[in-house]
């Protein structure tokens, strides 16, 4: 058991020798036990260095090791849900070294990517998703008459999707060859793992059982009434003893609860089943962050860590610590709490982010009007209108990238409607490390084409407040989209005031000198880009407004802007392709004006991993970047009049 992480690279002679699942395969059974042990404690070094997930990980140590001993990966098919849990499947297929570099620029990804690995079958980052693909893969197989094993591994929590009981009920209609794990890290299905159901396990896993109940089914497969008896009591049997009754109703063979850490049972199971027909669900219970004993106290905590800094060594100067930010998510955390505490009507929803959004502390406040409704995002807007039905007040509180899988209940089941509902929209635009999948580049695009949204951008801190206050005064859908981390370091007023929706601000007003090559410039930012517009425009004498709101726009303020200065500039975190810029330029196309425009944004690709810093710099959204943007198109400007 690790009580801290280690700052120096530990020896691992056994996993040294296995570079791929080929050469782990070659390992006597006995050996594996060093493995995984060491297996552990490299994981635990490299997260040390470079940050990333590690508690999921830890917990599926064993599960790794058995699956890629007993599987011909990568012939053999394993799709692992969401991904958090992947980094000891990657040291084990090829990134031993490559893991020092997990979730930097021009590193690996801190998730499965089919386009870095052929072990990879499928990449994720969303969560529920793995049956289904692993179906798809299992039917592929199918098709083709090809001799394959397809494994989904997926946790309980993962499991509460919809989409995964969707996929495991078409997986009973087509019979395919697929096992299901089932990767209970929080015994929320199955509180009861004792000896009595380890034994009920390993006898519902052995050849003896298996061989039996296969011959029951074909003997008694003219003999209708036997067939039922004999299937009810087996039923009843398990039911007394393990969940696994709801998996059987669904047609999958159940097996299970089994201890996931058992490393030597889990490769007896799955020999076991490798080879049988049809659809197949392995309960296993595992322990988050197993065999790091701070993680075991706290998975929650430790589901992610920062990267571990060396201590500083003793000087006799003592420096003062730089005062602490508040992130958005608790400028929205503090704001949720003061509204509840102003308006009864109000109730809080998250689909399974109750820390990631800043909720806890109004959880423990208000508990009778906070719904975490698990993985569901699409269930959670639709409760959220049922709700507004009633003339209660949701404020659903949801990350930019996990919105997108509830987007035809927030167009059908809200806007149509017109509810009140506010969406508390976190991590938009680029969130760094995570990478391509938890980006939010999209939701100024697919929010601003739905009719009669609203649409606020906050600019810092205390923006953000106030346009959560306001924007929940509204009557009908709105959402507030702000970032991961932190802001400007703007104070953040305790008072709350309503502001005009589809009102923005002047910032900065340019001097009266014109500005770079004799050109008047203003800067039009959309969200916390504002900052570094403002930085830019100091060095170019640009004029910059805050928005504010992507929709309404302030077409009063545009018209103002263009009839004063030479080029417009717009300035977000989103996809350029139907985001606030081209809002900008379809009103102005639509009043018949005619001026020089420049749209910065995300560009026509999915974001890569990095820090946030990083990107903002290669997507050249940071101040140096929308100053060299504006040069950029001024000097095409000059060279096509010349």
């Amino acid at each position: 058991m690790f009580k801290e992480i280690p700052h120096s690279r530990p020896d691992t002679p056994l996993l040294d020798r296995v570079n791929f699942p080929a050469e782990l395969r070659k390992l006597k059974k006995e050996e594996l036990q060093t493995l995984a042990a060491e297996l552990r404690h490299y994981l635990l070094y490299c997260v040390g260095k470079t940050g990333g997930h590690f508690g999921a990980g830890l917990g599926v140590v064993e599960l790794t090791v058995a699956l890629h001993y007993v599987f011909n990966t990568p012939h053999d098919k394993i799709v692992w849900d969401v991904g958090h849990q992947t980094y000891p499947h990657k040291i084990l297929t090829g990134r031993r070294e490559a893991l020092l570099n997990i979730r930097k620029i021009n590193g690996i990804s801190g998730f499965p990517k089919r386009s870095e690995s052929e072990y990879d079958t499928f990449g994720v980052g969303h969560s529920s998703t793995s049956i289904s693909a692993a179906l798809g893969m299992a039917v592929a197989a199918q098709q083709r008459g090809q001799k394959q094993a397809t494994v989904a591994v997926i946790g309980d929590g993962a499991l509460t999707g919809g989409m995964a009981f969707e996929a495991m009920t078409h997986a009973v209609h087509t019979q395919a060859n697929l096992i299901v794990i089932l990767n209970d890290n929080e015994m929320s299905i199955s509180k009861n793992v004792g000896g009595l159901s380890n034994y009920f396990a390993k006898l519902w896993a052995s050849k003896l059982y298996i061989n039996i109940r296969e011959s029951s089914k074909k003997m008694l497969s003219s003999m209708p009434p036997a067939k039922g008896f004999a299937s009810r009591t087996e039923e009843y049997m398990k039911g007394m003893v393990s969940p696994g009754t709801l998996f059987e109703e669904l047609g999958f063979n159940y097996l299970g609860p089994y201890n996931g850490h058992d490393l030597h049972g889990l490769i007896h199971i799955l020999e076991n089943l490798k080879d049988l027909n049809g659809p197949q669900l392995v309960h296993i219970a595992t322990v988050k962050g197993k065999g790091f004993q701070p993680a075991e106290a706290d998975p929650i905590a430790y589901h992610a860590i920062n990267k571990i800094e060396p201590k500083q060594e003793n000087t006799q100067e003592v420096h003062a610590q730089p005062k602490k930010l508040p992130k958005f998510q608790d400028v929205f955390g503090e704001w949720l709490c003061d509204m509840a505490e102003a308006d009864d009507r109000l109730i809080g929803i998250t689909p399974a982010m109750c820390e990631g959004s800043g909720m806890v502390e109004y959880a423990q406040r208000f508990p009778k009007r906070f719904y975490d409704v698990a993985i569901a995002e699409q269930h959670a807007v639709t409760f959220a209108a049922g709700l507004a039905c009633e003339k209660l007040k949701p404020v659903l509180a949801i990350y930019s990238t996990f919105l997108q899988r509830g987007y035809d209940q927030l167009i059908h089941d809200v806007a149509i409607q017109k509810l009140d509902v506010l969406f508390a929209i976190d991590r938009a635009g680029l969130v760094g490390e995570d990478g391509a999948t938890h980006s939010g580049s999209f939701d100024l695009s697919f929010l601003r084409c739905i009719p009669e949204m609203i649409i606020a951008t906050p600019s810092d801190e205390n923006e953000c407040r106030q346009l959560l206050f306001t924007c929940y005064q509204h009557q009908g859908p709105a959402a507030v989209r702000y970032p991961r981390g932190t802001g400007a370091g703007i104070p953040v007023e305790k008072q709350m005031g309503l502001l005009s929706i589809g009102k923005g601000r002047i910032l900065r007003h340019a001097q009266n000198t014109p500005g770079t090559e004799g050109t008047r410039i203003a800067i039009l930012a959309f969200g916390t880009c504002a900052y570094d517009a403002l930085e830019a425009a100091e060095k170019i004498n640009a004029t910059v407004a805050d928005m504010r709101f992507a929709k309404p726009l302030d077409e009063k303020l545009i018209l103002e802007l263009v009839s004063k200065n030479d080029l417009i500039v717009t300035v977000e975190e989103n996809a350029l392709q139907g985001g606030a810029g081209s809002g900008v330029n379809e009103f102005l196309l639509g009043k018949g004006i005619e001026t020089q425009i420049l749209n910065i944004g995300l560009i026509d690709e999915f974001a890569i991993h990095g820090s946030q810093k990083e990107l903002r710099a290669l997507y050249q959204l940071d101040a140096t970047g929308i100053e060299a943007q504006i040069k950029n198109k001024l000097s095409l400007c000059i060279s096509k009049n010349a």
